[in-house]
């Protein structure tokens, strides 16, 4: 008599599903350009890691809080205003040293156009809203 034909079952696999994802991670050459800009000395690669561990723990809790705080204004973009207020609950923005202070200092002029607003010929504010 005939076999009835069945459909073969194919296996599995095992190693694709119990991955985890990974969480996108600060390049190691960004870190090690900003701590050399500061540091102004060597630093040796177990140091670099510490400081490297430490940078991914700092900006992950500094990202953790500012969804906090704009999900407590019932918003879900996070606004200057939340990174204002963050800044002054770690004490660098104070009421003599205001955010705009802080961004004229330290950031190049490139960055300030777009953060700070500027009056320009024509009557134009730079940047718009």
């Amino acid at each position: 008599p005939p076999q009835l034909l069945q459909p073969k079952t194919v296996p599995k696999r095992l190693g694709t599903s119990q991955r985890k994802p990974r969480e996108p991670q600060i390049p190691r050459s960004l870190i090690k350009k900003i701590f050399s800009h500061f540091a102004k000395m060597p630093v040796t690669r177990e140091a670099f890691k510490i400081v490297e561990k430490c940078s991914e723990r700092y900006f992950k809790q500094l990202s953790d809080d500012l969804e906090a705080y704009t999900r407590h204004a019932g918003r879900k973009t996070v606004e200057m205003a939340d990174l204002e207020v963050l800044m002054r609950r770690q004490g660098l923005v104070t009421d003599r040293m205001p955010l705009i202070v802080l961004i004229e200092r330290h950031l190049p002029l490139e960055y300030r156009k777009l953060l700070i607003p500027i009056a320009v010929a024509g009557n134009k504010v730079i940047p718009c809203k």
